[in-house]
């Protein structure tokens, strides 16, 4: 059974890397959509003020966070 621990260690950790990962990812990508709806052309104003207002809400941490972790 040693190896059933092992195994479930190295999942944790990969799983806590992978969290850590994503809070920095998120402020990234919200940068980047919004540098693309400054150069969009065919979107009128009021959608992208919604659009950009709408992607700073992390709703992908939410769920994870209001689900307990068990996502995956």
């Amino acid at each position: 059974m040693p190896n059933d621990s092992a195994a479930a260690g190295y999942r944790q950790g990969m799983k806590k890397i992978i969290e850590l990962l994503l809070c920095f990812l998120h402020p990234i990508a919200v940068v980047l959509i919004w540098i693309d709806l400054l150069t969009r052309r065919e979107i009128g104003t009021g959608a992208k003020i919604a659009w950009a207002i709408f992607v700073i809400i992390p709703i992908i941490p939410f769920l994870y966070v209001l689900t307990g972790g068990d996502l995956w």
